[in-house]
């Protein structure tokens, strides 16, 4: 069993930066996918971006050109890098991953990610 946790949410003031951290701990390699998603009350949830397992990223358009998404070289951290935040990126942030089942259905998109972290706040003041 795989237990994801999230770090490094803040309440921060516009055009300043954060880094999520999304620690895998059990058996981390399962993740085959890991990705942020994000939502806010009475919002769907938003795909934030995600890596695969050669390391290769994908990032929203919503958040291109200002988030970064990378996974260490032992694979059981991901990292969110979120630059020039806008108050339009307050939300609970969420780390996900996908075992491989769910991988082999849809590789690193950001449909069936079966496993889930408890979220991490982010309020960006204007």
């Amino acid at each position: 069993q795989v237990r994801l946790v999230e770090s490094g949410g803040n309440s921060v003031q516009a055009g300043e930066s954060l880094r999520l951290s999304c620690k895998a701990s059990g058996f981390p390699r399962s993740m085959y996918c890991l990705g942020w998603f994000r939502q806010t009350p009475g919002k769907e949830r938003e795909g934030v971006g995600s890596v695969d397992p050669d390391g290769i990223a994908f990032v929203a358009d919503s958040v291109k050109g200002r988030a970064t998404i990378s996974r260490n070289d032992a694979g059981d951290t991901l990292y969110l890098e979120l630059n020039n935040l806008k108050p339009e990126d307050t939300a609970m942030y969420y780390c996900a991953g996908k075992t491989f089942s769910a991988w082999l259905n849809s590789r690193c998109t950001m449909q069936d990610f079966d496993t889930w972290g408890q979220g991490t706040q982010v309020t960006v003041s204007s």
